[in-house]
């Protein structure tokens, strides 16, 4: 196990003074690069996930091509409903479909618990490789989807703005959804042990629909299931939970003993920062459209948001996924941008 030349991003987790923030991007390692783009030319989407050498290809292209300070395993949320024994198809531009949905009961036939290791050994094979080739550049990040948001997709069968039919299974079947996400929790726990035991030096939950559930529903319907999971996990590497527009549960989601939290663009730092305490990192919170910005805007806005959250404890990101058509050359000027600030 070579030691980390960069630790930036794992010593602003633990808490440690750092002469500058640390910088990575969600999605960095996909669609706005060119080079992500002729393997995606090549290959379909599962098989670049399901190759390990394919996968390990595109995580590291951010780090040799944009600089970032992390890279982050290249799969998706999608491959646990997969391995739980939903059918999974992912349409290019159009996005998830799960043709043949949780609605009931007696659809649980068909999903189990899964081994990780029969079915998902390809992600741990592809994060041997990406550590191998990384060879201590920086740390490796690992990442699974929140239960809530993973049983959106499972009962909603396809992207959705609102995932009302997801919501209607929770509140007109509440036990069923319990024990769904219950599911979900020990599958997710299971595999992100096994990231971590291959070579993720820490993990992301990703909750990117969390932000659909009000404040009493999001502690029914998300918070227990995180919670499990971060106790689960956090002693074995440091946990960032972001919860797409769930801002005010902040406070809710450091108590579970996280060591980071991502937000969206949506909450101001200061605000951020009273939530959530200072006995935590968080992470974000840049507006991904603004990086179609010109150049001199998107450096004077990136130093705005650093200035904003002030030393310690805080990573650069975006507030959400990068978007496809952002010119290279925006992405690294927020990335050098963050590399170049000093406290």
């Amino acid at each position: 196990m070579s030691t980390l030349q960069n630790d930036l991003l794992l010593k602003t987790l633990r808490g440690e003074q750092t002469s500058r923030p640390p910088v990575w991007m969600m999605r960095q390692a996909g669609r706005y690069l060119p080079e992500y783009i002729r393997i995606r030319e090549k290959y379909s989407f599962f098989e670049r996930c399901q190759t390990p050498e394919l996968a390990c290809e595109i995580t590291l292209q951010p780090v040799d091509i944009v600089g970032v300070d992390a890279a982050i395993l290249f799969s998706d949320i999608l491959v646990v409903p997969q391995a739980m024994g939903l059918e999974v198809q992912l349409i290019e531009h159009k996005g998830p479909v799960l043709p043949d949905p949780i609605k009931s009961n007696a659809d649980f036939a068909r999903i189990r618990v899964p081994d990780v290791d029969e079915t998902l050994g390809y992600v741990f094979d592809a994060i041997r490789l990406i550590k191998k080739e990384l060879n201590g550049r920086v740390p490796l990040i690992g990442f699974a989807g929140a239960p809530w948001t993973l049983l959106c997709y499972m009962v909603q069968g396809k992207g959705s703005k609102t995932f009302d039919e997801a919501k209607a299974f929770c509140y007109t079947q509440p036990e069923t959804a319990h024990q769904l996400l219950q599911m979900i929790t020990d599958t997710t726990i299971a595999y992100l042990r096994q990231q971590i035991h291959a070579g993720a030096d820490t993990v992301q939950l990703f909750d990117s629909w969390g932000g659909l559930l009000s404040p009493d529903d999001f502690a029914v319907w998300s918070l227990p299931y995180i919670s499990q999971i971060v106790a689960a996990v956090k002693d074995e590497a440091p946990v960032i939970v972001f919860a797409k527009g769930a801002w005010h549960s902040l406070e809710a989601m450091a108590a579970t003993g996280a060591q980071g939290l991502g937000i969206d663009w949506c909450i101001s730092a200061s605000m951020a920062r009273q939530f959530a305490g200072d006995k935590v990192t968080l992470q974000g919170n840049f507006d991904p459209a603004k990086l179609f910005a010109p150049i001199p805007v998107i450096e004077a806005e990136t130093r705005k948001m650093l200035r904003a959250f002030g030393p310690g404890r805080y990573i650069a990101n975006l507030g959400h996924g990068i978007l496809p058509q952002v010119p290279v050359d925006h992405a690294k000027a927020f990335v050098n941008t963050v590399k170049e600030f000093a406290w």
